[in-house]
């Protein structure tokens, strides 16, 4: 696969001028406000008694989301682990849910309470009850609701998300001056916007080839994964104003996110991803606020490091007391 977007040296200093809404931070304020008022209660976390793992608690959690609606994630815990522990919450990639409790075990076995959080509608477990149904979409997730940012899709998963670090601060096993956020690919790009809409809430994030930035640039020159379906949608509604559909993306950028956060935050990149171009990682990396490193995999595919990320990210956190 060859070179996907422009060179190394170029990316570094890439900050397209991207409009951001000027009603953003008031947007965000008031769902997120909406989304704590409607929660009905506490999250509940079952034990999962028929587990054989030894070395690992499991709970089957459910915890109020967007309009208070349950969202399913898993938590894990060190067995015999003394707290309070750090904590990392994870955000999945595009159409996948939160799977099986033991596809998940690096984070625990490496001393930290892990919460892994279903993606609504894109999960097993987790519905997604649009209140008010897309009128038109096409393919996943990516155009339901994309002609108004009050009814588009992302509005309601990156409230979960931010939602799930609200809830596991306040678990008695978790230390919640130590909660971590991460993700790859559509995960990396929901760790990337709940870094900026949590606050001082998140105490680092791990933001692997972050789907969700720069959606404009992305929807004309990726070549596989999600941003075609923008492409897609616009050629086959034409009567759909593009400015339109841009400027609902706008209140769901990582490049508007990026400016907002506080945690330090270690970023990947892969420079033949033709899911998530370089160049639209580096659009939100290159605005990101706090102290911040990149990842760079020369030949990685979407793919990005493999196996070796998470040994970057283990060392990143250790070297940071988390």
């Amino acid at each position: 696969m060859p070179l996907t977007d422009i060179s190394l040296d170029e990316l570094r200093s890439y900050r397209p001028d991207i409009p951001e809404p000027e009603d953003f931070d008031d947007f965000w304020a008031k769902t997120l406000d909406a989304a704590r008022a409607a929660a009905p209660g506490p999250a509940s976390y079952e034990p999962v008694a028929d587990s054989p793992l030894t070395t690992v608690d499991v709970f089957d959690v459910r915890f109020p989301g967007w309009g208070g609606q349950p969202v399913a994630a898993w938590l894990l815990l060190p067995r015999g682990a003394t707290g309070p522990l750090p904590a990392v919450v994870t955000y999945i990639g595009y159409s996948g849910g939160r799977g099986l409790y033991h596809e998940h075990l690096l984070w625990s076995a490496a001393g930290y309470a892990h919460l892994v959080v279903d993606s609504r509608g894109q999960g097993h477990d987790t519905p997604d009850p649009d209140p008010v149904p897309s009128p038109h979409y096409v393919g996943g997730f990516m155009t339901r609701g994309v002609t108004d940012p009050e009814h588009y899709y992302y509005r309601r998963l990156m409230t979960d998300c931010v939602r799930a670090v609200e809830v596991l601060r306040e678990h008695p096993a978790v230390d919640p001056a130590r909660v971590v956020v991460s993700g790859g690919s559509q995960g990396g790009g929901l760790a990337l916007a709940t870094a900026g809409l949590a606050g001082d809430a998140v105490a680092a994030a791990l933001v692997d080839v972050p789907f969700l930035c720069h959606y404009r640039r992305a929807s004309e020159i990726a070549s596989d994964g999600p941003y075609p379906e923008l492409a897609w949608y616009l050629g086959v509604h034409q009567r759909v104003d593009p400015a339109t559909v841009f400027a609902t993306l706008d209140y769901f950028d990582g490049v508007h996110f990026a400016p907002r956060a506080t945690a330090p935050a270690l970023f990947s990149v892969a420079l033949m991803d033709p899911v998530c171009p370089p160049s639209t990682v580096f659009a939100a990396y290159n605005r990101y606020a706090a102290p911040k490193d990149i990842t760079v995999w020369h030949y990685g595919d979407h793919g990005g490091g493999r196996g070796s990320q998470p040994r970057e990210q283990l060392r990143w956190l250790a070297e940071r007391g988390l």
